[in-house]
């Protein structure tokens, strides 16, 4: 059963990358981003919908803003162990002895 479903899973894939004209690296970002075939197939712009971005730079920004916002809270996790105090600043009635 499982078979079928990874089967059916990749036709999906393969009908999202042609109808939305994506590339391999773009449908591996969609897939990191968790998103599926059917909704990238959904939000592909309607020549009245000037509004909306192709797919694939949709997928791209998005991908982008996720990795910006990755790296902002690793790097805030460096900065905020670099400002714990020190065990040895401490006043001697917080230290545990």
């Amino acid at each position: 059963m499982a078979g079928k479903n990874k089967n059916k899973r990749d036709i999906e894939w393969k009908e999202a990358k042609k109808k939305c004209r994506l590339n391999a690296e773009t449908v591996q970002m969609a897939k990191k981003l968790g998103l599926n075939p059917k909704s990238l197939i959904k939000n592909i712009p309607n020549k009245s919908q000037s509004w909306k971005k192709p797919v694939y730079l949709w997928i791209r920004e998005m991908y982008q803003e996720r990795m910006d916002k990755n790296i902002k809270i690793s790097g805030n996790k460096t900065i905020q162990k670099k400002k714990t105090p020190e065990y040895s600043l401490l006043p001697v009635h917080r230290r545990l002895l």
